[in-house]
């Protein structure tokens, strides 16, 4: 055959299926397929035959036990006593709602808002009784709380009982009219009002001192105040040279003249007597701290510390406070007024027959950033006893501790005592952001922690020691009036429309 030539394909066909063997093929398959499924019902009925024989087999006791004397039961019912115990034992188990109560001496407060009871409040009667062994007292709450008013509430309803009130130094005036309706007196101090403070005043005589104790006693206060004015004017501890120089300008100015001011120390510490200081050294020791005084004197803080005192501090009036609202722009005037303040209650704090007395520090925030101010408020907190005191620190929030001084620092760590020396802390609501600082600082449960953000207008947590109280604030229609801090942002005659009754809650 030639190579040209094609060859020719043969393509197979498979033979077609024939209908029988199609049927035969289906009916198989279907054979199979019915084989498989009664296989599989035989192997579940087989399972589910054993699980009921199983579950036959089991004996199952009834809800209510075996009856008779298998079941282990008396044939009447069960009967327990009842169960008494104290109200501090049952506190424990039920907070707040097992609450004892502290009694009923002291200062009517408001409601409990868990017993329904009166709650009164004294530190004095609580400290008599054993119940608190520190008397100071923390105030704590956000703007518009009612903090403010709880306050002037607690020392005003005080006097009555025979509690005096100090407020040391008022940064924005709001105790003055407090202090007047209940026959106290209130010192203002600015420039351009006419009263002076003598920071050298001899002050208050306690009973009991001789002339010799009593001349100690004011040489070593007039030493310690002139200290710390330099000092808060420096803003740094005064050197051991800085305190001679000071000392013998002090001493010099009280020998030359019947009643020592100021300017006759600030005079001696840039000019001292040549006798005294015979090789010129004692000038400059002294020369950083009379330049520091000398504002008080003739720089932009003088006309309030330059001359004689024109007010006296009387320790027999039922309030006495120092109004500040007029010099709140400068800080470090604030810090030496109050200074002088302080050493002004001293001398009456030291007096055994002046008896109990409430020290209100309003604004803690700003009075605490002043270290000699805060060491001299410490003092005072450790010897609250001592003196019959009981001091009340009022906070916006307890984390304004944080801001005073460095961590770690000696500032810090006054200021944390005196948080520490106070066994009752009152919270009114708090924001959000401050209930874990909070928290945390006062040592509350998650209970009490929860309640902060839901307290109402004058409805705070009173921790003391170890109990818990949530208390209604309650007013009489005179004190909303002479209390509140608010008439400048309502309508004249608003005040009217909400005291419908006698008694109410703070509105």
């Amino acid at each position: 055959m030639d190579e040209g030539r094609l060859h020719s394909a043969v393509l197979v066909v498979p033979r077609r299926e024939c209908r029988r063997d199609r049927r035969a093929r289906k009916a198989a398959a279907k054979s199979l397929l019915a084989e498989d499924r009664n296989s599989r019902k035989a192997v579940a009925k087989a399972k589910a035959d054993e699980l009921a024989a199983e579950r036959r087999a089991t004996i199952v006791l009834p809800k209510a036990g075996e009856p008779g004397p298998a079941a282990l039961r008396t044939p009447g019912r069960l009967r327990l006593p009842r169960h008494q115990d104290t109200s501090a034992t049952l506190a424990g188990a039920y907070p707040f709602l097992a609450e004892g109560g502290l009694g009923s001496d002291g200062v009517f407060v408001g409601q409990d808002l868990y017993s329904g009871s009166s709650f009164v409040y004294d530190p004095w009667v609580l400290y008599a009784r054993g119940l608190i062994t520190a008397p100071n007292l923390v105030l704590a709450g956000i703007v518009g709380s009612g903090k403010s008013a709880l306050a002037k509430s607690l020392y005003t309803r005080s006097i009555p009982f025979g509690r005096r009130v100090y407020v040391p130094g008022d940064p924005k005036g709001e105790h003055t009219a407090v202090a007047e309706a209940v026959g106290g007196k209130a010192i203002a101090l600015g420039h351009g009002m006419p009263n002076r403070l003598n920071p050298l005043d001899e002050g208050h005589r306690p009973a009991g001192l001789d002339d010799q104790q009593w001349a100690a006693q004011v040489t070593a206060r007039r030493r310690e105040l002139v200290g710390a004015l330099a000092e808060t004017v420096l803003d740094r501890r005064l050197t051991p040279l800085e305190h001679t120089a000071i000392d013998v300008a002090l001493a010099e100015a009280v020998r030359s003249a019947d009643v020592p001011v100021l300017p006759m120390v600030v005079d001696r510490l840039l000019a001292p007597d040549p006798a005294t200081d015979s090789d010129g050294r004692l000038a400059e020791d002294g020369r950083l701290a009379g330049h520091a005084l000398r504002r008080l004197v003739a720089g932009d803080l003088a006309g309030l510390f330059d001359g004689p005192s024109t007010v006296r501090f009387d320790p027999t009036l039922p309030m006495v406070s120092l109004d500040l609202s007029r010099v709140t722009e400068n800080a470090t005037l604030i810090s030496v007024l109050m200074t002088c303040a302080s050493a002004w209650m001293e001398s009456a704090l030291l007096d055994p027959n002046g008896g109990q007395r409430w020290v209100v520090y309003d604004e803690a925030w700003r009075l605490m950033s002043h270290p000699a101010l805060l060491r001299r408020m410490d003092a005072h907190w450790r010897l609250a006893r001592h003196y019959g005191i009981a001091n009340m620190l009022i906070f916006h929030k307890l984390s304004d501790l944080d801001n005073v001084g460095d961590q770690g620092s000696a500032m810090r760590a006054l200021a944390s005592s005196l948080l520490a020396n106070a066994e009752t802390r009152v919270v009114y609501r708090q924001e959000s952001d401050q209930l874990g600082s909070t928290a945390a600082t006062l040592g509350l449960t998650g209970t009490e922690q929860s309640l902060l953000p839901t307290l109402g207008t004058g409805q705070g947590l009173w921790r003391i020691k170890h109990r818990s109280f949530v208390v209604q604030h309650q007013l009489h229609p005179a004190e909303l009036e002479l209390f509140d801090t608010t008439g400048r942002m309502r309508p004249r005659g608003a005040l009217s429309n909400v005291v419908p009754t006698n008694i109410h809650r703070l509105h």
